[in-house]
């Protein structure tokens, strides 16, 4: 593919609106279809009051859509912030889960904070230094975290209080002891989402799956326990949706749990946002390339805005986003009019929202779940490598057994090890050797000296950002010693956008040792051996 035959980039700004109004308006409206239920959902498993996914949403995409520095992507809340969310409002309220909600509220201001500070200082790029297993496990466990937990709301029975191995023992108890009603709710919701895929509609499943959700709500009449001030099967939020503002409590700001959630919030949060940013930036038709820095900023101001009156932390989220290219969204626009949409709607129609069964909403983050951590996610990272499986896998039960810090930093330690083992010199861990040279006008050779790791190809990955485009790059790994899987993928993906913009990639040199037959397993390179990969 050459630059010619990419799509022309659209417009930005005012001139951008005028010019894809409509497809964005649209494509707008049907991510607020999908949005809307997950928000609610997210909220309730955070331990959150129901409106705070909202509230980030709207946020997200009134707000941070305007000074945002990507072009695609959805800002709201994520599932994979429930776990450190939760986590912090158990730890901080000690059992009060008003007092943990406003004290989780002081913790997301001072991390979003720290979001700014990093977009500021242009420490964007630094999401490039976790290994890819690692960040896979920590989603997986995440996943598995998120089915434990919301296993019981599908079935209608609050657990007894206690750790996670605690939570998931229970899951037999009250298999035996569910409510039917909410159960067979649960289940129609989990059947929507397996079937729709092979229906082939364009009404987002969610949506369905809520009202389904609603209509055998209604036939039970579940109704009934909220109007007497009891929603427990039922989403609860105010008839004046200014009413669900709350605001922080920053009294444990000096208290070792409030450092821990603001240091998690921070990490996830960050890492998430900047990983599903440039993966987007992959789906985009244009192949536009998002301004990393920006963007965590903008996230950053959002989740201030949104900490200040209630809300969840945001990220560019993967799915919605995913759903936005799909629907033909071309500028931040669509961002913009998911978060009107929202607001809109929790204004006029409170009530509707008031009619959803916590059940469906249970079955779309199990579902989500399951999704973060399939059997197909165990085989794809086994396909790059048994070592990447090894990490992985010791990163999931580095989670679960602790925490999510200390889980991701388990298997980064795990990853170091595995490299030292496999004879990576001790002070090329960290810095990384290569030179850039002009073999001619239209010619650049990028020569590897050594090893290129997760932990040191930050300069590398610079330096490649700032070559000229319609050149013909030479990767010259003859006088490399070893590759690993985070950096060959990453060669991967700039070869592939660097192409679509009119220039050519090819890498020289022998591989004596792959480890794996995938094509971007980490690799020992052969000296002196001029053959291309």
């Amino acid at each position: 593919m050459n630059e010619s035959s990419l799509p022309a980039a659209p417009k930005t700004g005012l001139a951008g609106l005028k010019e894809n109004w409509l497809g964005d308006l649209q494509s707008g409206f049907l991510v607020f279809l999908i949005a809307l239920p997950l928000c609610l959902g997210i909220s309730v498993a955070s331990g959150f009051p129901p409106s705070a996914g909202i509230i980030t949403a709207i946020i997200g995409g009134v707000l941070v859509s305007r000074i945002s520095g990507s072009y695609l992507t959805i800002n709201g809340p994520a599932a994979g912030l429930i776990v450190v969310v939760l986590a912090a409002v158990q730890a901080l309220g000690e059992g009060d889960a008003m007092a943990g909600y406003r004290y989780t509220l002081a913790a997301i201001v001072v991390a979003s904070v720290l979001q700014v500070l990093m977009g500021v200082f242009k420490l964007g790029q630094l999401s490039s230094f976790f290994p890819t297993s690692v960040v896979h496990g920590m989603l997986a466990a995440i996943g598995i975290i998120i089915i434990a937990t919301q296993t019981h709301v599908m079935l209608g029975v609050t657990p007894e209080s206690g750790n996670l191995f605690s939570v998931i023992a229970q899951i037999p108890h009250s298999l035996l002891g569910m409510n039917a009603e909410i159960g067979l709710i649960s289940f129609l919701g989990l059947l929507v989402l397996v079937i729709w895929p092979f229906i082939g509609s364009k009404i987002p499943a969610p949506i369905i799956v809520v009202l389904v959700g609603v209509v055998f709500a209604w036939h039970f009449n579940l109704a009934q326990d909220a109007a007497a001030g009891e929603s427990k099967f039922l989403v609860s939020i105010s008839e004046d949706f200014s009413a669900d503002f709350y605001f922080p409590d920053f009294s444990k700001l000096f208290s070792l749990a409030f450092w821990e959630a603001v240091f998690s919030i921070s990490l996830v949060g960050s890492l998430e946002s900047l990983l599903s940013t440039t993966a987007i930036d992959k789906l985009d038709p244009c192949k536009r390339s998002s301004d990393l820095d920006r963007d965590l900023t903008a996230v950053g101001l959002g989740n201030i805005v949104a900490g200040f009156i209630g809300g969840l932390p945001m990220i560019a989220e993967i799915v919605r986003s995913s759903e936005n290219v799909n629907n033909g969204a071309k500028t931040t626009w669509s961002n913009f009019f998911h978060g009107l949409f929202l607001l809109v709607f929790v204004v006029l129609f409170p009530g509707l929202i008031n009619s959803i069964p916590l059940a469906s909403l249970a079955a779309l983050l199990v579902y989500t779940g399951y999704r973060l951590a399939s059997p197909e996610t165990f085989y794809r990272v086994k396909e790059v490598g048994k070592e990447q499986l090894f990490i992985f896998v010791v990163t999931i039960i580095g989670v679960l057994a602790t925490d999510l810090l200390v889980g991701v930093a388990l298997g980064i330690v795990v990853k170091l090890a595995i490299n030292l083992v496999r004879g990576v010199w001790p002070n090329n861990l960290f810095k990384i050797h290569f030179t850039v040279q002009r073999q001619d006008n239209d010619t650049l050779v990028i020569k590897l000296l050594g090893s290129a790791l997760f932990s040191n190809f930050l300069p590398l990955k610079k330096a490649l950002n700032q070559l000229e485009k319609g050149k013909t790059i030479i990767f010259d790994f003859t006088d490399g010693y070893m590759i690993d899987h985070t950096v060959m993928e990453f060669i991967h993906d700039f070869k592939r956008n660097y192409e679509a913009q009119g220039g050519q990639c090819r890498k020289v040199g022998k591989a004596l040792e792959t480890f794996s037959d995938h094509a971007l397993a980490a690799r020992l390179m052969t000296p002196d051996d001029r053959k291309q990969l």
